[in-house]
């Protein structure tokens, strides 16, 4: 019985220190879990006069698109700054500017080079997703700078962010058009966001608003990229952050099919609100949706409570203001009217 009672004890003394042990090791993963999420995002330092930003094409080739390309450079010249562009950026790779290897070497070479002090994305389209997994960002570590673009370059954007970094989401450099009055505000904006001054917008109001006040990270993109990476390592966290959300050229089934499958995969549980940019050339399907872009979005975020903003001038049309994505902003949303404020 003696036996019997203490191999008992040296039994759950045993079991005792296993749970203890591993409880601890699952709660200090816990911890450091919760701490990288909750660490502000690493920004680069902003641009001044006489610093170099790189041109490069990471998506789509840029056939007989050199004019628009030069354009850019003379507004960065303009602007004080030097620019260099790489040497794959009019390559033809079929859809892309390039092949694979090569759009990578140029970003490569632009993440690696100590005197860029950012790297602006030539175009979108089609073909990011194809190298952000190729990309050493050993030395973009120890020398941040920062990503510009929109649409495709999201794709980019979430792989920074989950690295830990701020990026730009803004025009792109075949956006500048020969009429820069056209594009007034998305030049400006762009101007300020790359030399650091502070981003403050004010929305036109929508009936459809949800409203209500948050102060929390800004991240997102085009959709389509933020669904096409759901379930890999690049497919950012929202919990706790702001959302910001643009598309160009889907059915309104898509549109909501995407909203859906983040639903389901638990992508806005922990969200803090939504901002939604423009929503452009919806496609018409042989069978009407019944209800506006805007109506679809509510109906498919009604389950929950944090404020939506719609009107947010970003994404595929002229007016593309500038967003600091991993930056900290305050978002009032109310029927008439709405702000973003980036903290300074």
């Amino acid at each position: 019985m003696y036996f019997y009672i203490m191999s008992k004890i040296t039994f759950t003394i045993v079991i005792t220190c296993v749970i203890l042990l591993f409880g601890t090791q699952e709660f200090s993963a816990q911890q450091q879990s919760m701490s990288k999420d909750q660490q502000a995002l690493v920004r680069a330092p902003y641009l001044k006069v006489g610093d170099t930003v790189a041109i490069v094409a990471p998506s789509g080739i840029l056939k007989n698109r050199t004019a628009e390309i030069k354009r850019a450079q003379d507004l960065l010249s303009s602007w004080g700054l030097h620019t260099v562009v790489g040497k794959h950026v009019f390559a033809d790779g079929n859809h892309f500017a390039g092949t694979d290897a090569e759009r990578c070497a140029d970003f490569q070479e632009a993440m690696d080079d100590p005197t860029i002090s950012a790297i602006w994305a030539a175009r979108g389209g089609y073909g990011t997703i194809r190298i952000i997994d190729k990309l050493d960002y050993t030395k973009f570590r120890k020398n941040p700078k920062w990503v510009i673009g929109y649409s495709d370059i999201t794709a980019l954007h979430s792989q920074l962010h989950v690295e830990g970094f701020e990026t730009m989401h803004a025009m792109m450099a075949v956006s500048v058009t020969e009429d820069l009055s056209d594009i007034k505000e998305t030049v400006q904006t762009f101007k300020d966001a790359l030399f650091g001054k502070p981003l403050s917008y004010s929305l036109e109001g929508s009936s459809y608003n949800k409203p209500g006040t948050v102060t929390a990270p800004l991240v997102g993109g085009n959709l389509s990229l933020l669904y096409s990476m759901l379930g890999s390592k690049t497919s950012i966290d929202v919990s706790g952050k702001i959302l910001f959300i643009e598309e160009i050229g889907e059915y309104a089934y898509s549109v909501d099919r995407m909203l859906q499958s983040l639903k389901r995969a638990g992508y806005f549980d922990n969200c803090k609100g939504v901002i939604v940019g423009d929503i452009s050339k919806v496609r018409k399907n042989t069978t009407p949706w019944g209800s506006s872009i805007e109506q679809l979005i509510l109906d498919a975020l009604s389950e929950y409570n944090f404020p939506i903003a719609f009107k947010m001038p970003a994404g595929h049309e002229e007016d593309n203001r500038a967003l600091i994505l991993g930056h900290t902003v305050t978002l009032s949303v109310g029927k008439e009217a709405s702000t973003v404020k980036f903290k300074h």
